[in-house]
């Protein structure tokens, strides 16, 4: 049932966590296991379907946003999404304006995609970490060669196509030294919209140490630092960085688009290819598992009591040494995987990225406190 109040956004992954590349850095090369179900490896019909008429029931019935994610989802193969929007138009009430997005690597798609993608008004992704020196060195395929020359042949194709995207740039302990020569390759590509994606990756569950491909906190504070600063004499209203586009939000009051910035997290859950519904990407494990579409309607997996306490755990656990932040508004604890290390109270459940968090956020606030105050005269 339909919710004027819930907001979600939910992940789609109509090929589970098949890729045909082997990123280096990928989450996912261990979560097939789990999620790797018998047959030809793609979202049946019938759950298609079904998610797609749940979807449109849970939403508001004027915009509907899908999501379809991976692994790479242009694996599903093109007639896949063909029979998805052709059931969105069947399934939609009057007046319902649908719109699809889809994460990719780009290096599948040729003119026969593009020209669906832009005929059909989808939203791109495209995964791309800079320079070549810097993609190739953990963007590879399966045979072990960059994909750097593969992935901008897919960006000329949407662009070829007018097909809207945005750049995901994964934010390492190769690139993160290089600031200004990652920003402005993208600028010199023509990128309008940029997020800048840190590399977290634990040595184990329950390890507080980080392997040596991660990002450095404060590397990646001084990283976001450089770029805004050229940003803001350049290119600010022509080129949207996303967390930059987060930090000013709070100079509005408004609250944050991106979950991993928001006080409570869990309305970005995820679905997987046979219906199995999981709190969120980074928890998809057996005891974030909700239920199933297939037997539960979408609306109550959402408002699930499970659902709701994972969410609520993000700000009743956030450490005290967040609470007493200046910059607590701007971050509120970042996502909850990376609260892995303690405080220098000692207190546990403090971010990974931290101490580059606070110094990014602390670096840009006069100049949304500026913003905030004139937009605030301005009000009068």
């Amino acid at each position: 049932m339909s919710d004027p109040q819930r907001e979600f956004q939910v992940f789609v992954k109509p090929v589970g966590a098949r890729c045909n590349l082997r990123c280096s850095y990928c989450y996912y090369l261990e979560r097939g296991r789990l999620t790797a179900r018998p047959g030809r490896g793609v979202m049946d019909d019938d759950v298609l379907e079904e998610y797609i008429r749940q979807h449109l029931a849970a939403s508001d019935g004027r915009n509907v946003f899908f999501s379809w994610h991976g692994g790479e989802p242009t694996m599903a193969g093109i007639d896949f999404y063909r029979q998805a929007v052709e059931m969105e138009k069947r399934l939609a009430p009057e007046g319902c304006k649908i719109l699809n997005g889809i994460q990719t690597n780009g290096t599948l798609l040729d003119d026969v995609w593009g020209q669906f993608l832009g005929e059909a008004g989808f939203y791109a992704g495209v995964s791309l970490d800079g320079p070549a020196e810097y993609h190739n060195s953990h963007r590879r395929n399966a045979g072990g060669s960059g994909t750097f020359e593969a992935t901008l042949k897919g960006l000329e194709i949407l662009r070829k196509y007018d097909v809207p995207h945005e750049i995901l740039c994964v934010v390492n302990s190769r690139n993160v030294h290089a600031p200004l020569e990652v920003y402005r390759f993208f600028k010199n590509l023509g990128v309008e919209f940029l997020t800048f994606l840190p590399l977290v990756e634990r040595k184990s569950p329950s390890s507080a140490e980080v392997t040596d491909r991660s990002v450095g906190a404060a590397d990646f504070g001084r990283f976001l630092a450089t770029i805004f600063d050229e940003w803001l004499i350049q290119d600010i209203g022509t080129i949207k960085v996303q967390v930059f586009e987060e930090a000013l939000r709070t100079a509005f009051g408004q609250d944050h688009t991106l979950c991993i910035f928001r006080p409570v997290c869990g309305a970005v859950p995820v679905i997987e290819m046979n219906g199995d519904f999981y709190s969120c990407d980074h928890y998809v494990s057996v005891e974030y598992l909700i239920g199933n579409i297939m037997n539960r309607p979408l609306g109550d997996l959402l408002d699930d009591p499970r659902q709701k306490a994972f969410g609520e755990a993000k700000r009743e656990t956030l450490p005290r040494y967040c609470l007493e932040c200046e910059v607590v508004e701007m971050c509120n604890g970042e996502c909850p995987k990376n609260r892995f290390i303690a405080t220098p109270g000692g207190e546990t459940g403090l971010n990974y990225l931290c101490e580059g968090y606070r110094y990014f956020f602390t670096h840009c606030r006069p100049f949304v406190n500026e913003v905030a105050g004139v937009w605030r005269r301005e009000k009068k």
